[in-house]
């Protein structure tokens, strides 16, 4: 994320074309429903073999707002909102904007949602009258103080908590960002454990975990670290962690030369990760937020990337692994040779995708196709 520092004067001057959309929150014709309780039970987990068709989170600077995509082959991804938000940044986050969703089905047949609360250009969008929460000098590039959590049992209604993690766990208020959080099953403490990046004043940033209340409403203790990048100086961020086999793969942002992508891998989720200083993307300009996910049925696995140094508008980037140490470079969507499609919206950024079952997929079409 904080390699958008050097897009920022760009995508400012979006402002100027796209006030419409970025002035304030978005007003979405429908979203899905925020409740205090959730109805019911999760289902159990739907088998491997069910679970064929795709959900795609992801969201976009110009709005702030998050959004979901669906995939009965995980190729071609259609927003099921027509291109709208699933949620506004303005019902979610104390900033009005939101970033950075993650989602995951945790054991008990539950869906897990979480993203950053933060809007860059709410000073612009006449949101606040500074450019960051608190001031740049000391505290940094995009600044924040929430991460938001959220629950569901039918990917329709929504539990929603805003977890202010300075104020719970730091006197003095030093930690000037909680960025990019994402969530993982961990079998040896039998929690959830959020996972995210995090940064004290203006120091280099690094990733971070605690483990989340059954409820997925708070953090239970202070995070803890996860994962520091070896160089002196040099930043950690975006971490994505996923379990292959036995072992679990943390891919991550270097904000190093060379930088990008890098891959660290462990024997368990909350840490012990070797650093490896290879470049994993094929990418020749700036990628972040990496997101990995299996096509179903093989032992394939998509890398997913947002190429936010892609010219004119940012774009997601996708590369295959079977081994994970090559990487087949399958392009960026609509782009001429990738079998990569979004047929009804562009510009999606800092996405992640997950297994759904076909009838899940449905379940979401419908409920906007009821108007």
């Amino acid at each position: 994320m904080k390699r958008l520092l050097r897009a920022a004067v760009a995508a400012v001057a979006l402002l100027a074309c796209a006030a419409p959309a970025i002035a304030g929150s978005p007003v979405a014709s429908k979203t899905l429903e925020l409740v205090d309780k959730l109805a019911g039970r999760a289902q159990p987990v739907p088998a491997d073999k069910a679970q064929s068709a795709y959900l795609l989170v992801y969201f976009k600077d110009e709005t702030h707002a998050v959004y979901f995509a669906t995939s009965a082959d995980g190729y071609t991804f259609t927003d099921v909102n027509g291109g709208e938000p699933i949620f506004t940044g303005g019902q979610l986050a104390e900033q009005k904007g939101v970033r950075d969703p993650h989602i995951m089905r945790g054991p008990d047949g539950a869906f897990y949602l979480a993203m950053t609360d933060l809007h860059i250009f709410a000073k612009e969008a006449g949101l606040r009258d500074t450019q960051w929460e608190r001031p740049q000098k000391p505290y940094g590039w995009g600044n924040n103080r929430n991460l938001i959590l959220m629950r569901s049992y039918d990917l329709i209604h929504w539990t929603h908590a805003r977890v202010p993690v300075a104020k719970l766990f730091d006197k003095d208020e030093t930690r000037s960002a909680a960025w990019a959080p994402e969530t993982i099953w961990d079998p040896a403490e039998k929690k959830l454990m959020v996972y995210f990046t995090t940064r004290f004043l203006d120091e280099p940033a690094s990733l971070v975990y605690a483990y989340a209340d059954p409820a997925f409403t708070t953090l239970t203790a202070a995070p803890q670290s996860l994962f520091t990048y070896p160089v002196a100086g040099k930043a950690a961020i975006d971490g994505d962690i996923t379990k292959v086999g036995s072992k679990y793969h943390l891919f991550y942002v270097a904000h190093d030369t060379p930088g990008y992508l890098k891959q660290a891998i462990s024997d368990r989720a909350n840490g012990g990760y070797v650093f490896d200083p290879a470049k994993v993307d094929p990418e020749t300009v700036s990628t972040e937020a990496p997101n990995l996910w299996r096509r179903h049925g093989t032992g394939t696995y998509v890398l997913m990337y947002d190429v936010f140094g892609a010219k004119p508008k940012n774009n997601m980037g996708f590369s295959e692994t079977t081994d994970f140490v090559h990487f087949k470079n399958l392009g960026r969507f609509n782009e001429p040779g990738s079998p990569m499609k979004a047929t009804n919206f562009a510009g999606p950024k800092h996405g992640a995708v997950m297994a759904i079952t076909p009838a899940e997929a449905a379940r979401l079409k419908a409920y906007f196709a009821g108007g």
